[in-house]
């Protein structure tokens, strides 16, 4: 039992005091037809602190972005946004027709299986972190909003 505990307190001090405990859970990108140069990755993400979403990249895709889609009177909008807030407790979802991450200036097509790697950039308490997140790719559904 001593060793159970000593070996909780070693692995909760060398984590850094201001660390959210941030996870994503159903990251996916959506599939692209040839000459395709967009995509978007869609994920839940949960926090255990107050955090946001501030950045994100790929070391696959040229450009990433964090945008929102969102009704301006009668026409549906995008646009970048600085930030997604990732509330204490609350899990926020990353989900066509909403909040999304843009997958930009694409070099090839994206085909249904591929794993796109991406790196979130997570700022809580004043401080940033990390996190790794692997999105498989999937078939585009019938009738959804296409980038």
């Amino acid at each position: 039992m001593k060793a159970l505990v000593a070996a909780v307190l070693l692995a909760s001090a060398s984590l850094p005091a201001w660390a959210a405990n941030v996870s994503v859970t159903d990251a996916w990108a959506r599939a692209t037809m040839p000459g395709q140069k967009v995509s978007a990755a869609y994920m839940q993400i949960q926090s255990d602190a107050d955090a946001r979403l501030v950045g994100a990249s790929s070391p696959a895709v040229p450009r990433v972005e964090v945008h929102e889609m969102k009704m301006d009177g009668d026409v549906m909008r995008m646009r970048e946004v600085k930030a997604i807030e990732l509330p204490k407790g609350k899990t926020v979802a990353l989900q066509p027709g909403g909040l999304h991450i843009m997958l930009m200036n694409l070099q090839k097509p994206i085909a249904a299986g591929d794993v796109i790697p991406l790196t979130l950039v997570i700022e809580s308490a004043g401080k940033q972190q990390t996190i790794e997140v692997k999105a498989e790719a999937r078939a585009p559904m019938g009738g959804g909003m296409q980038h």
